[in-house]
């Protein structure tokens, strides 16, 4: 139901309005010097912080290398677009130290593959 929330338009949306909030904010605190701009801006970015930091975590501590061993794994097979968008959803969504003691015969993992492969395959409606 809630899908579109692992989407980058969604986590796009979200860093526009963030950013429409604050120059607003700044505007006002320039034209009034009031106090209370102020702390609508610093809100605002802790807010920020707080809702966008899950998203970009785990995919920002995977080093180049760490990428290509998962990479290289996953060539062997004859798609390499579903490959690539299935790599992407995997750095996503686990940490490389999370990705190294995962059981990758679990059936969560296994459901997880299952429904990247499905989204990955699966042509947009727009």
């Amino acid at each position: 139901m809630f899908d579109f929330l692992d989407s980058d338009w969604f986590n796009i949306s979200l860093q526009i309005i963030f950013l429409i909030l604050i120059s607003y904010d700044i505007k006002k605190y320039r034209e009034t010097k009031k106090k209370e701009y102020i702390t609508n801006i610093i809100f605002t970015l802790g807010f920020a912080v707080w809702t966008l930091q899950p998203y970009y975590n785990s995919y920002f501590e995977w080093g180049d290398g760490q990428k290509l061993k998962v990479i290289s794994t996953s060539q062997h097979d004859t798609n390499q677009t579903v490959n690539t968008c299935i790599d992407e959803k995997i750095f996503k969504e686990y940490s490389f130290e999370s990705y190294q003691n995962l059981d990758k015969n679990s059936t969560d993992f296994a459901e997880f593959i299952k429904e990247a492969k499905k989204d990955c395959t699966n042509v947009p409606w727009f």
